[in-house]
């Protein structure tokens, strides 16, 4: 029962299907994003730490079926199953990260193992946890990363307090954010045609609302 559940809340997350009381038009997720710029002693780059919050009635979703040994409330453990089958599945849409150091693309490696859901019984919503290394350090001045899905299944949006840091950077690193535009009418009617079962690989919109990290070390 719980491996169906969980393949169910992936097969959302992934933009496969979705839950029934979701709105019937494209975006049908929502994250909350905080993420923190990691980088190594000798001032090389070395990946980016995620925290993404969930909307309620996903995480509502997700949780479904999962047992607990308190009424409304899970443990990290008894998230572990939930957490691993959405930090593998995150790999089919290339983590929803995207890299650029001095101009050229730079690749991750898969997650580091330290992930993990955590479950805010508060605001019943899920928050997953997990680490992206690069899979080579890199001495940046110019750094640019963009968090976003492209077929804009999953509507991202930077947390409004605090959603990227730098940690170990050099002092003289300055960070800077871009928050994705207000949707136009044209386009949202646009997405609304779209089915909540439906997927569109040739739709790339999504990367005209991306998130967007600056960071410069000159």
């Amino acid at each position: 029962m719980i491996h169906r559940l969980v393949s169910y809340a992936l097969a959302a997350f992934a933009g496969l299907v979705i839950v029934p009381a979701a709105a019937q038009a494209h975006p049908h997720i929502w994250v909350t994003v905080k993420s923190e710029v990691v980088y190594g002693p000798d001032g090389t780059v070395t990946g980016v730490r995620h925290a993404w919050t969930f909307d309620d009635m996903f995480s509502v979703f997700a949780t479904q079926g999962i047992e607990s040994k308190k009424k409304g409330e899970f443990t990290r453990e008894e998230l572990a199953p939930l957490a691993e089958v959405n930090v593998t599945s995150l790999k089919e849409y290339d983590f929803f990260t995207y890299a650029k150091a001095n101009g050229k693309k730079v690749e991750f490696n898969e997650p580091l193992a330290d992930y993990y859901l955590d479950f805010n019984p508060k605001d019943t919503v899920l928050t997953l946890y997990f680490t992206l290394p690069l899979k080579a350090p890199v001495k940046a001045k110019d750094l640019t990363l963009e968090v976003y899905d492209r077929e804009f299944f999953v509507d991202f949006s930077f947390a409004e307090k605090d959603p990227v840091k730098l940690v170990g950077a050099p002092a003289h690193c300055k960070l800077s954010i871009g928050r994705p535009q207000e949707m136009g009418a044209a386009l949202s009617q646009q997405l609304s045609q779209l089915g909540a079962d439906q997927r569109d690989p040739s739709l790339t919109i999504g990367s005209e609302f991306a998130n967007k990290i600056a960071v410069k070390c000159p």
